[in-house]
């Protein structure tokens, strides 16, 4: 958890995913859309904001959909917009 913290602190946004899974395509393409392009690590898919564990795909697409997401991203500096 160590090393995925340290790499977590280095963009204001780190999703660590499986290439092969479709939810991990689904997240990227999200924050892709959002014109950003977050640092990619293998591993089991999980996204850190702001150097802040934020969780799996459940959470990032419930922030999305209940409008939480954009405003995060903003207040950690990783979308301008």
């Amino acid at each position: 958890m160590e090393r995925a913290t340290k790499l977590a602190s280095e963009k204001p946004e780190v999703i660590f995913n499986n290439s092969l899974c479709c939810m991990s395509h689904t997240i990227k393409t999200l924050f892709y859309n959002f014109g950003f392009d977050p640092a990619i690590h293998p591993s089991v898919l999980t996204v850190f904001t702001g150097g802040e564990l934020v969780g799996g795909t459940n959470q990032i697409m419930s922030l999305h959909l209940n409008r939480s997401l954009i405003p995060m991203l903003k207040q950690v500096g990783a979308l301008w917009v």
